[in-house]
């Protein structure tokens, strides 16, 4: 076992922070059903009405804009079949409980920078009168690359069109404006800046009637049936109230990041960084070691002390290329050699030079760097999740 380990997959999942970890606590002491009217349910009302204030603060909207749901998957699932339209225009690199809630979707392609085209939007919107709802993530969670969803917006409503946008990955991480954005449908999740598993929101503007999936309650407004995650939403609520008051983390974040890069990159001439040249979260870095599988990294970094994520969804054993390296003009070789790395609250330098020995330590063994043919490296065995195992990034 390493004698340290350096957690750099903060896309998946963001470690919870220690003073969420306190709040949820607090809350599972409180008891009560946010619904009932006597003294407990009171109190647990008032935790989520100012958790609701809290994630409200984060992204710039009103907290009666806020649904709270279970996560980002359900979130795009209830902003994409609740908006009421039938004709649905997605980008190629949306999450895949956006392509999935809508598989009859039209695909709107990228550049090879990761960046939606948007002449490609105004031919699909100008060909088709239907009503449409297009869903435009803020920013892609195996690239970072950010997309500009304030003018796709503009775009998008000049031909009578909602605009839904996947946040999840870049809530606290980019200082978010909901109505400057001008996205209809914002989606939200609690474990992508330090809170709970199992909790989200979807922003949903005033003007727009949501149907809800969920029915038999009168819960969020009407717009999300079941019993609210009390301790779930006061730790969603405590993490956007920490995200929103660290301005200066990016910075921290970028420079480890790019010390990141120039190791790798110092290592492995060769390798490909995705959207180097677009405007990048500062916490996510996807980059490939040409010949040598991704699945094969994971692993390697992993006995390492070293964890990170595949640029690959992993279903039964089964390892796909990524659907988002593809789209951006990827071969299959490349984006099957591609890792994601990505930085979080609790990442250090110290991580950054565990990380870069553990990857060069592999690039070696492969037989790279010294005019050698890369060594045969074995298949990995079958993955069943867990560490080292290569994951579809969520919401």
């Amino acid at each position: 076992m390493p004698d340290r380990l350096a957690y750099l997959d903060h896309n998946a999942t963001t470690p919870v922070h220690p003073e969420v970890a306190a709040a949820v606590a607090a809350a599972l002491a409180l008891g009560g059903n946010p619904s009932s009217v006597h003294a407990a349910g009171r109190a647990a009302r008032r935790a989520v009405e100012r958790a609701r204030a809290e994630v409200a603060a984060l992204i710039g909207a009103e907290p009666d804009d806020i649904v709270f749901v279970s996560g980002g998957s359900e979130a795009n699932q209830l902003a994409l079949r609740g908006c009421g339209r039938e004709r649905f225009i997605v980008s190629a690199i949306e999450h895949d409980s956006v392509l999935g809630a809508v598989p009859e979707a039209e695909i709107l392609p990228v550049t090879a920078d990761g960046v939606v085209d948007r002449d490609a939007l105004a031919r699909l919107l100008a060909a088709d009168r239907r009503p449409a709802l297009v869903s435009v993530m803020l920013a892609n969670n195996e690239t970072g690359v950010i997309q500009p969803v304030a003018e796709l917006a503009a775009l998008a409503h000049a031909h009578g069109a909602l605009l839904h946008c996947d946040a999840v990955q870049a809530a606290g991480k980019l200082p978010i404006d909901w109505r400057r954005l001008g996205a209809d449908l914002l989606s939200l999740s609690a474990h992508k800046i330090g809170g709970p598993q199992g909790v989200g929101a979807l922003a949903v503007a005033p003007h727009l009637e949501l149907r809800p999936a969920q029915r038999g309650g009168g819960q969020e407004g009407g717009r999300r049936a079941g019993t609210e995650n009390v301790p779930g939403i006061v730790g969603f609520g405590r993490a956007a109230a920490i995200a929103a008051s660290a301005p200066a983390e990016n910075a921290r974040l970028a420079a480890l990041r790019d010390e990141a890069e120039r190791l790798l990159r110092a290592i492995a001439p060769e390798a490909r960084i995705f959207g180097a040249a677009a405007p990048r979260l500062a916490n996510t870095l996807s980059i490939t070691m040409p010949g040598v599988r991704a699945e094969t990294q994971v692993m390697a970094l992993d006995l390492a002390g070293v964890m990170v994520s595949a640029g690959a969804a992993c279903s039964s054993g089964k390892v796909r290329p990524s659907h988002v390296l593809r789209a951006m003009g990827a071969s299959a070789e490349e984006a099957a050699s591609a890792i994601r790395i990505s930085f979080g609250w609790s990442s250090t330098p110290e991580d950054v030079a565990q990380l870069a020995a553990a990857w060069g330590a592999l690039y070696a063994r492969a037989g790279k760097g010294r005019g050698e043919a890369p060594a045969p490296l074995p298949d990995p065995p079958p993955l069943a999740g867990g560490v080292g195992a290569p994951q579809a990034s969520a919401a």
